[in-house]
């Protein structure tokens, strides 16, 4: 697919025979002829579905980056939609036609799932969960609490049978998506093992090329994923201490100490510079945790971003 170079310097890209954009709350997404997708990962941050107010240096990067590393080491699982990585937050893949829910994989009692324990129910998602359960401790083994995938507002809780009976996966779809999920969670958490980590729980989505089913979107990052650290946990079960963990759940923590949850009527704390500075840091953190390498930071203009990617579509 030839392109001819063109730059326009501006934040937002035009790219010849430019189909649509969209904006994303972290990623801006050019859709290209061919069905083909450029996906920019911002440094903007969300949180509570409610993109934070100021930019997080280098978390584009660190989300683009981790995703490519862990698309490459799960492909044998299951196809997925990159094609390359030709910047550092930059990812060009294949348009799949998505399912509208998320495949939210739990191997511990955590975040959301914590919480609606805390308050007494027993069932999320139409999972069952054991009573006597401490928060952060293993479920007997990883679950599936799906979410739909809202456009707008939240996304909401939703079982495997309200999936199927609302038409968003059919009962042969959910079989391979099911199986597609909990392979790739394995297989993170090997990953994580390796570098002294724990995947506490992440999501996956997917969506279809004809009759093929493909992973999409990023994986196993610090926006999609909660990772403890694996040195001390059971003893800090034992005692009941805090676990240490590498999530943007700190982020989440913050607002919520802050007052606030992206409810009606409720505004973001101020950010301020030393704060933004700490969740880079924290992020870097995860980066160099997960991959087991030290992170390079780099820094493209638009018009050297702009001028790579036309290399790469270029190649395809």
């Amino acid at each position: 697919m030839k392109i001819a170079v063109l730059f326009l310097k501006m934040q937002i890209f035009n790219f010849p025979n430019q189909l649509n954009f969209y904006k994303g709350k972290v990623r801006d997404v050019y859709y290209l002829p061919n069905d083909i997708l450029v996906m920019v990962a911002s440094n903007r941050i969300s949180a509570f579905d409610v993109i934070l107010p100021k930019p997080i240096p280098f978390k584009g990067q660190v989300l683009n980056q981790i995703a490519a590393y862990m698309l490459n080491a799960t492909k044998d699982i299951c196809p997925n939609w990159l094609l390359s990585s030709p910047a550092p937050n930059v990812s060009i893949g294949k348009k799949c036609e998505p399912f509208k829910i998320e495949m939210v994989v739990r191997g511990n009692l955590t975040g959301h799932a914590w919480r609606t324990y805390a308050s007494g129910a027993r069932v999320l998602c139409g999972v069952i969960m054991p009573d006597d359960l401490r928060e952060n401790d293993y479920f007997p083994t990883p679950v599936i609490t799906p979410s739909t995938k809202a456009s707008e507002g939240h996304d909401e809780d939703i079982s495997k049978e309200e999936i199927i009976k609302q038409g968003l996966a059919t009962a042969e779809e959910w079989t391979v998506l099911e199986k597609y999920a909990l392979q790739l969670f394995e297989r993170g958490k090997q990953i994580a093992a390796e570098q002294g980590l724990i995947l506490v729980d992440t999501k996956y989505e997917f969506g279809k090329i004809g009759d093929t089913i493909y992973l999409m979107d990023e994986i196993h990052t610090p926006d999609s994923s909660r990772y403890f650290y694996a040195d001390g946990f059971e003893e800090r079960q034992t005692k009941g201490e805090r676990q240490q963990q590498l999530s943007k759940e700190f982020v989440r923590e913050w607002l919520i100490a802050n007052n606030f949850m992206g409810k009606e009527g409720q505004t973001v704390p101020e950010m301020s510079e030393t704060w933004i500075d700490t969740i880079s840091k924290r992020y870097i953190e995860l980066y160099e945790k997960v991959i087991g390498e030290k992170f390079v930071p780099q820094e493209l203009s638009d018009e050297a971003t702009y001028s790579n990617i036309i290399n790469a579509l270029n190649k395809l």
